[in-house]
């Protein structure tokens, strides 16, 4: 089977920031029954560095809501806006009060604290000092998606109703949004990995826990939610497991095993 994992909340505990030896074991148990296991994260290749592939060992990873995919080592491909429409969306942003990070594979970006609206943002943007992030006036042709706050709804409604034909929205909730190139998405990635290694959806697999897993799980042949999983999120799972930090994965992937042995 080929197997998804997001990473916050479900490989690794949003509060611990841990993967335990027991999630560990369990991928690498799955890999050695023959199962392909992928990360396939919102986080962009900036912050899908050595403190979570140097964990334990992947097949792939899919990147940034599906605008980036390695597997084995190769990158099969990534989708960047182009200068032209980096521009557009940083015109977008500031004319209609929204902050944003800017995330790229190699670079993230953030306007200058002067240009940013609200002190909500700012101070969210100071927890990612010392990153050494670039500039919006850096980022045209280098990002893949972002991180947007609007502290009014209406300004958000605005925004996306300009940009209805070239953005797909994620509500991370409490003023916040994943926003991605129009079509890509984890669900897209999942289906983008079965069309290349020719296994059929049915034998695809996805593991979350937050709002941006949707798609993922409705997807995928099997869903599993995390313990920790929103409401949402749950409702959506052929299965759902125990917290992230409760053995989440092992038990996930146990269930998993026991459902194809009964096959």
């Amino acid at each position: 089977m080929l197997i998804f994992f997001d990473i916050d909340g479900t490989l690794i505990g949003e509060q611990s920031h841990v993967m335990l030896e027991s999630t560990k074991e369990a991928v690498q148990r799955a890999r050695s029954l023959g199962h392909i296991c992928m990360i396939n994260t919102g986080r962009s290749g900036k912050l899908v560095g050595a403190d979570v592939t140097g964990l334990t060992e992947f097949d792939g990873l899919a990147m940034g809501c599906g605008t980036m995919i390695v597997y084995r080592g190769e990158t099969l491909f990534h989708r960047t806006f182009s200068e032209e429409e980096s521009h557009r969306i940083v015109a977008g942003l500031r004319r209609h009060g929204i902050d944003a990070c800017l995330e790229g594979s190699e670079e993230n970006y953030w306007d200058s604290d002067e240009r940013i609206f609200t002190a909500s943002f700012r101070e969210f943007k100071h927890r990612f000092d010392g990153m050494g992030y670039g500039t919006f006036e850096e980022a045209p042709g280098h990002f893949d998606k972002f991180y947007a706050y609007a502290d009014k709804v209406e300004k958000m409604d605005t925004f996306r109703q300009e940009f209805a034909d070239m953005l797909d929205f994620v509500d991370r909730l409490g003023g916040y949004y994943e926003i991605m190139p129009a079509g890509y998405s984890k669900a897209s990635a999942i289906r983008y990995m079965a069309r290349h290694l020719g296994i059929p959806m049915s034998e695809t697999v996805a593991v979350g826990d937050s709002n941006n897993d949707i798609p993922m799980l409705t997807c995928a042949g099997v869903s599993i939610a995390m313990g920790n999983a929103a409401k949402d999120v749950k409702a959506v799972a052929d299965y759902v497991t125990t917290d992230v930090d409760e053995d989440g994965i092992r038990n996930a992937l146990r269930w998993l095993e026991e459902r194809e042995g009964r096959r």
